[in-house]
């Protein structure tokens, strides 16, 4: 995958492979001793029910993907349901 700045992510719509628009890019949540990615924090949209997503859900209600489940950053930040 490519290198792309975290500016160009902020408010990116999150998009899972089965095209399901799950909501917008919230932040992404780090190792801060390691570096290492860990989730996208994600602000769901309102018709996507938190019980049908298999992501765990912060306490406001946000997904929590993990980077591991990203496929593609394009128009879209698509990641594996």
């Amino acid at each position: 995958m490519s290198n792309i700045l975290a500016e160009n992510l902020s408010d990116k719509s999150v998009m899972g492979s089965d095209g399901t628009e799950l909501g917008l890019l919230h932040n992404i949540t780090m190792d801060l001793k390691s570096g290492k990615l860990h989730d996208l924090v994600v602000d769901p949209h309102e018709d996507v029910p938190t019980h049908t997503v298999d992501f765990d859900v912060d306490d406001r209600g946000r997904f929590l993907v993990p980077v591991n489940r990203v496929q593609a950053v394009k128009d879209y930040i698509v990641v594996k349901r």
